[in-house]
């Protein structure tokens, strides 16, 4: 027997629950960006276009809205590197996501008296998120080493080391331009055509 057809009625409120969320953590960013954590809740309600009683059914604390805009961050530039690579030569996905890193660390900056007023402090969202962040990074690299551009002891956590070590540098007006430079003088030395001498230790 063919089942019967799930009306559209019946998909509409999970619909505009997601919509509902999605208002509220791009709100919240901006209050959290402008305030820090002590932003108020009411206010972010009241600016995303839904009732506190919405608000607190998706987020019932305010850690629960500050994590979960953090995290979303990170999902949004996780997911980039599968856009990124179907629509770039190889190398120039790992390039362009290599910026849009760039970005997402200024950005976790801009908001970090918010994540630093979570209970316990943000190590526990940083390590959680790490993983995300980390595979993007190691699909990119591998697309770029086999097809040739990359040259092939490089690796994933290379990159990644660098740029972390990066995002502890004071974020001073021209730290993001400096850190989109960094990333292009990495791209253009990790290339496969380019020539590196590797210094052994004294001790070697």
């Amino acid at each position: 027997m063919a089942k019967s057809p799930i009306p559209a009625t019946s998909r509409k409120p999970r619909r505009d629950a997601q919509q509902n969320r999605e208002r509220i953590l791009e709100t919240a960013k901006e209050a959290f960006t402008r305030h820090g954590g002590e932003a108020s809740l009411d206010e972010i309600a009241r600016q995303a276009g839904v009732g506190t009683g919405t608000l607190y059914r998706h987020f019932p604390t305010r850690d629960t809205l500050i994590e979960a805009v953090y995290r979303r961050q990170v999902e949004k530039l996780a997911a980039a590197e599968g856009a990124l690579a179907a629509r770039m030569a190889p190398l120039e996905a790992l390039r362009a996501w290599m910026l849009l890193l760039v970005d997402s660390i200024a950005e976790k900056q801009i908001i970090a008296p918010a994540l630093n007023s979570i209970a316990g402090g943000p190590s526990r969202l940083y390590e959680s998120s790490r993983s995300l962040i980390q595979g993007a990074m190691e699909a990119l690299v591998k697309g770029a080493k086999e097809s040739g551009d990359l040259r092939p002891e490089v690796e994933a956590s290379d990159l990644l080391r660098v740029m972390v070590g990066v995002s502890h540098v004071g974020s001073g007006p021209e730290w993001r331009e400096s850190a989109k430079r960094l990333v292009e003088i990495l791209i253009a030395g990790s290339r496969r055509s380019t020539q590196l001498r590797f210094i052994s230790s004294p001790d070697r």
